[in-house]
């Protein structure tokens, strides 16, 4: 009896986990994302972990679960029901996404200067002189740090520039 009440919940819970997965992207994300950042941009990695790190974090993910995770969450024993309730599967490590380009690779945008922010006019945040996205994103242009604030910009990270 007890064996079978431990195989179902270990059942149970496999299949949570499953659903909590696959979740459907919203109708405007943008093909092969697979979640939402806290600043409004979207990700398209495989894994959560890692996801949006430097982007405040996840908001939304509608991935699918790592199969690795799941199998280690169905094969590790159960003593009581209660655990088995909060417990989650713990997620791979992540690769850099694909679509993020490396700011090593990429020569900064002609124009910048000690003065100057680079705003991201993708996701309204600016960057800082010196700093990793410094002039590197795909969309975006110089201009003093009160004018980036006049257009909504916010800091990368909530650090302003010194």
């Amino acid at each position: 009896m007890r064996k079978t009440l431990i195989g179902s919940l270990l059942l149970a819970a496999g299949m949570l986990a499953t659903q909590v997965g696959s979740a459907q992207a919203p109708a405007g994300a943008p093909a092969g994302s697979t979640g939402l950042c806290n600043d409004g941009t979207y990700y398209s990695g495989a894994t959560k972990s890692g996801a949006c790190r430097d982007h405040k974090g996840v908001k939304q993910w509608w991935g699918a679960a790592s199969a690795k995770s799941s199998k280690a969450a169905e094969s590790k024993p159960t003593p009581a029901p209660a655990p088995v309730a909060a417990a989650k599967p713990a997620p791979a490590p992540s690769p850099a996404p694909a679509s993020t380009p490396k700011s090593s690779a990429v020569t900064p945008a002609p124009g910048g200067g000690a003065d100057k922010v680079w705003v991201n006019t993708a996701s309204n945040v600016y960057h800082c002189p010196g700093t990793q996205w410094y002039g590197k994103t795909k969309a975006g242009a110089y201009m003093s740090e009160a004018e980036a604030k006049g257009k909504g910009a916010h800091p990368a990270q909530g650090k302003p520039c010194k």
